[in-house]
């Protein structure tokens, strides 16, 4: 990505970065924000990796194991290991496409919808919490930075997509 910006925007850039990587720590360091998924973690005796795995497949259904791989921003080496795991306990069923059978899809058994509802109970629960501490008019510029901000990585997105295709 290249930018048109003037040395005082890059130091003013640069230093926005450092304090939104500061909060986000900070924010990090609140176990308090933390307790609803990592008890349920503890609890059900899942790792972070297999947490988000079967929220990743409660909410979008079966994924190849690439696409879980990357949703969970680990190897396809690593997320077998997770997937193994998870197979094993009876949570998810791995399913060889017929079309191309090097292919192979992911989605939650009866078991794993059961789970993936209760770790979302959690979440929502945890959200709950988090969002109350913020007032109305927080909570609506909240949503419209980070709706900006996912309009504007599309657009960057399809933007690399289009270069790449006239490459």
């Amino acid at each position: 990505m290249s930018r048109n910006i003037h040395p005082k925007e890059d130091e003013d850039l640069s230093a926005d970065v450092l304090r939104l990587q500061q909060l986000l720590l900070a924010l990090g360091r609140r176990r308090s924000l933390r307790d609803p998924i990592a008890s349920t973690c503890e609890q059900l005796q899942f790792t972070p990796p297999q947490v988000h795995a079967l929220l990743w497949l409660g909410q979008d259904g079966s994924l190849t194991m690439g696409e879980l791989a990357r949703r969970l921003g680990v190897t396809e080496k690593t997320v077998t290991g997770v997937v193994d795991r998870l197979e094993r306990e009876g949570h998810l069923l791995r399913e060889r496409s017929a079309s191309d059978r090097r292919v192979v899809r992911c989605r939650l058994t009866t078991e794993g919808l059961q789970t993936f509802q209760r770790l979302e109970r959690f979440v929502n629960q945890g959200m709950f919490q988090v969002m109350g501490i913020l007032d109305a008019s927080d909570r609506k510029a909240l949503f419209r930075i980070l709706e900006k901000l996912l309009r504007r990585i599309d657009t960057l997105g399809a933007a690399a997509s289009s270069r790449e295709r006239s490459a």
